[in-house]
């Protein structure tokens, strides 16, 4: 089984952590990346495999990695540095040296594990978004995680975007590498970002829990809400898990009342068109040479937090109101199909805790 072989400060506690840093299936791969949550903390391992002539090793060396923190939002900056140190310690097992100066150049308060630290403040899923502010917050560099995101699973992306607004417990399978589905947790979180003051309080949190394996399950269990990737097919069939299990492009719930989202309706293609006009003009302000400060991450997050709030603005000015009352006209406004998303309304209503009387007709009486 996989081992932590060293690591700094020697008192942590890093149960569990060898086998989240290494995939399971990793031994098929040459190598790979992996973030994944531990306590309160977030990390993130860079894997590599290399071939030895060594019977006890039986001619394949394997090691990963890699580093925790609060936060995970600036992680990826040391990925450079994770995959010389994993490849010099393929090389030269044992010298430790350039990682006890990274510790000791980047340190900081950890909290113990029972999260107790006078410096530690509680780690959200993904703080409100300012577009000056998210530079800082980037998970992958320049070249995009989101646009990967949004080609892979096309219009489904408005299917993710209604379980994770409704916090959903949502699980991606992945045969290993799993680095690039690590970046589909991140984007499935970015999709539910409403940036409207004094809503929620009593919504779940939800949470990227990026790479998790069997050894996770009994934390699983307690969870209400969290986006989590995994390289291990078993977890198919513990449906008690999740509510939400993407294969590949194939997004599926084994929950009845929640079968409706998974169809695409006229609004949801309208919201794709209008996000890939957006991307078009982009690119072409980008090819024409204009001082385009915006990316398509920003363009990406924007787009839906926008969304979010429209209708999120809808919603608590009609609770506001008088009558309380939620029409086809609202849905609409608010750029939803008034039929095709009224199962989707009605349970935002009920995981938000909004007091509105949805008043939208059945279709068999249009």
């Amino acid at each position: 089984g996989n081992m932590v072989e060293w690591c700094l400060p020697q008192d942590i506690d890093l149960e569990g952590v060898e086998f989240k840093s290494m995939a399971s299936g990793s031994h098929k791969i040459q190598s790979d990346f992996i973030y994944f949550r531990k306590g309160l903390c977030f990390g993130l391992a860079c894997f590599a495999n290399m071939p030895v002539e060594s019977e006890l090793e039986r001619g394949a060396r394997m090691k990963s990695v890699g580093i925790l923190s609060p936060s995970y939002t600036l992680l990826y900056r040391y990925m450079h540095f994770l995959e010389n140190q994993v490849r010099h310690q393929l090389e030269m097992p044992g010298h430790y040296s350039h990682l006890e100066a990274f510790y000791d150049d980047k340190k900081g308060v950890l909290p113990d594990s029972k999260g107790n630290s006078s410096s530690q403040q509680p780690v959200h899923w993904l703080p409100s978004i300012h577009r000056y502010m998210y530079p800082e917050m980037k998970i992958t560099h320049p070249a995009g995680c989101m646009s990967q995101f949004i080609k892979f699973f096309g219009e489904q992306i408005l299917v993710l975007w209604k379980f994770a607004l409704l916090r959903k417990r949502i699980l991606i399978f992945s045969p290993p590498p799993v680095g690039v589905v690590c970046y589909r947790v991140y984007c499935c979180c970015c999709l539910a970002n409403v940036s409207l003051p004094g809503l929620g309080g009593t919504v779940p949190e939800s949470k990227p829990f990026f790479y998790v394996n069997v050894a996770d399950i009994e934390m699983l269990e307690t969870e209400v809400s969290y986006v989590a990737c995994t390289t291990e097919k078993i977890f198919e069939q513990k449906r008690d898990l999740y509510d939400v299990y993407v294969d590949n492009q194939n997004v599926k719930t084994h929950h009845e009342h929640l079968q409706p989202l998974l169809k695409i309706n006229n609004a949801d293609k309208e919201k794709y068109r209008r996000l890939n006009d957006q991307r078009q003009m982009l690119m072409y302000s980008q090819e024409v040479g204009e001082d385009c400060s915006s990316c398509e991450e920003d363009l990406f997050i924007l787009f839906f937090m926008e969304q979010n709030n429209r209708i999120f603005q809808t919603l608590m000015e009609v609770s506001a109101s008088q009558d309380k009352t939620l029409t086809a006209d609202h849905a609409r406004g608010m750029g939803l199909d008034p039929q095709g998303d009224r199962s989707f309304l009605m349970d935002l209503l009920e995981v938000y805790g909004i007091d509105v009387m949805l008043v939208i007709d059945n279709p068999c009486c249009t």
